[in-house]
């Protein structure tokens, strides 16, 4: 081709939108922000598989409850908290959920006591509390600074509610991922005395117990409750009454902080300043503010009082590392691998076609959907043997595809007339599109579950339909089109 041909063809807007693209990806792996340490890696976040480190399988020791009685809903949780000492919360108008593992029999004569029966039973916890565990995890891991984890939450077959949790943790020791699922942070009340000072109250550990975010009665504010020992209890008004916050609640916040970051921070209301003139208050109540955001904030800061402690009980149930040599070493044979698939794919299309004019835009073509597929995944997924499954499987069909345009438009060697060249076109652009959307329909439930081995396969096949039937076969065809024309 001569330079008006490949100027007239950056100038049209497919081949234009896929330069841009993979200006873009290159530039997101290597250069925002530059990581030379890495090398060849750049910015790719690699998985448990391919950069070593550990994961561990909890297990929810919880029960969800469906219940009938015909007496006081609020007695029959009150019971089995005093009977269980566990925290019992109220998912609906039906189904409780027990924070403590116990057995239907167990709970059968205490629900007969109450005038309740047990409707259904099952292990596991509530949606509410597993999106909980959830954020409480990334919670941790972000502050450490590993924002590669993975938390999925597993469903038996058969039920609704979450039973178990899995962590992945990429180039993190064994020792040190126990250590971020049971390790609680330092949590501490302050009161404001003058200016800007404040003084110490209480630590987390006066704190008894903690509920769920709600709405405080008669208002749209949401907020968290929670109770104190009565020694808490006692400290926390003494501090209100030593600093003047009774009498001038309005100039006292009350400040909250977890491992000396400040997380939650508001002036003591006028009637809990009256409820302390009369004597100790165990159950307070934080507010957060109104609609979604205050919902938001009720949700993080009932994390920050659990001071980073798990609403329910875990148990490790499975566990495993990889070897950070081990990862290096499964990055190489991947590399080689996908490689291997790109060699192999450009001799197999030589072999059909024996034109080297033909042979180099498909290859480069499927090079370029590659290096976008990496530039898209860098912020959204991290690379793992699934992963790099699903990149190898769309070298393969990126080829049939760009095989299927390049004989459908070839007449007698040639491309044809323009309009002829359109029809042919548009009729292979349809197989492709109606084999793309199979493929997306497919692949969608796997990337939508919590699957974590399949998860990453079905994402990446995903995103190579998408690249492909909306940037690289259009600009293939305009491609083809300059080419085989000379």
């Amino acid at each position: 081709m001569n330079s008006e041909t490949i100027k007239n063809l950056v100038k049209d807007w497919r081949v234009a939108l896929l330069l841009v693209l993979i200006v873009a990806s290159l530039v997101g792996i290597y250069l925002a922000p530059p990581n030379p340490e890495r090398g060849l890696e750049g910015n790719l976040q690699f998985g448990l598989d391919l950069e070593g480190g550990s994961w561990l399988q909890l297990e929810f020791q919880s029960v969800v409850v469906a219940y009938s009685t015909d007496g006081s809903v609020g007695d029959l949780i009150e019971n089995l908290q005093t009977s269980l000492e566990a925290d019992v919360i109220r998912i609906d108008e039906n189904h409780i959920e027990i924070r403590k593992e116990v057995s239907r029999a167990e709970l059968e004569p205490l629900f007969a006591a109450s005038g309740a029966t047990i409707v259904t039973y099952h292990e596991g916890v509530s949606a509410f509390t597993a999106d909980e565990v959830k954020r409480i995890l990334n919670e941790k891991v972000n502050a450490l600074g590993m924002q590669d984890a993975r938390i999925n939450l597993l469903t038996p077959t058969g039920s609704e509610y979450p039973q178990y949790v899995r962590i992945e943790l990429a180039g993190v020791d064994m020792a040190t991922a126990q250590e971020i699922v049971g390790t609680q942070g330092l949590f501490e009340i302050r009161i404001q005395t003058t200016g800007n000072q404040t003084e110490h109250v209480l630590y987390g550990d006066q704190i008894t117990s903690v509920g769920v975010p709600q709405r405080e009665p008669g208002t749209q504010q949401w907020g968290v409750g929670f109770t104190l020992s009565e020694a808490g209890a006692q400290a926390f008004r003494n501090a209100a009454i030593s600093h003047g916050a009774v009498n001038n609640p309005e100039a006292h916040q009350l400040v909250m902080l977890l491992d000396n970051e400040t997380v939650y921070s508001a002036p003591l209301s006028s009637g809990l300043a009256a409820e302390l003139r009369s004597g100790p208050v165990r159950s307070l109540s934080a507010s957060t503010g109104a609609g979604d955001a205050g919902l938001e904030d009720a949700m993080t800061l009932e994390i920050h009082l659990r001071a980073g402690a798990l609403p329910v009980q875990v148990d490790i149930v499975g566990s495993g590392s990889v070897p950070a040599s081990l990862g290096d070493q499964f990055k190489m044979t991947v590399a080689l691998a996908g490689l291997l698939a790109l060699l192999t794919v450009a001799v197999v299309v030589y072999y059909r076609y024996r034109e080297p004019a033909i042979v180099i835009p498909m290859v480069a073509i499927n090079f370029a959907e590659i290096i976008i597929l990496l530039g898209i995944s860098r912020y959204i997924i991290q690379l793992d043997l699934a992963t790099i499954a699903g990149l190898i499987a769309v070298v393969g069909t990126g080829i049939d595809q760009l095989v299927i345009i390049t004989d459908e438009v070839l007449h007698e060697g040639r491309v044809p007339s323009q309009n002829l060249y359109m029809k042919r076109y548009g009729r292979a652009f349809g197989i492709i599109a109606i084999a793309a959307a199979t493929v997306f329909i497919a692949m969608l439930p796997l990337a939508l579950m919590d699957l974590s081995t399949l998860r990453g396969f079905a994402i990446i096949t995903i995103l190579g339909v998408l690249i492909g039937v909306l940037v690289t076969r259009p600009a293939y065809g305009k491609i083809i089109m300059a080419i085989l024309s000379k």
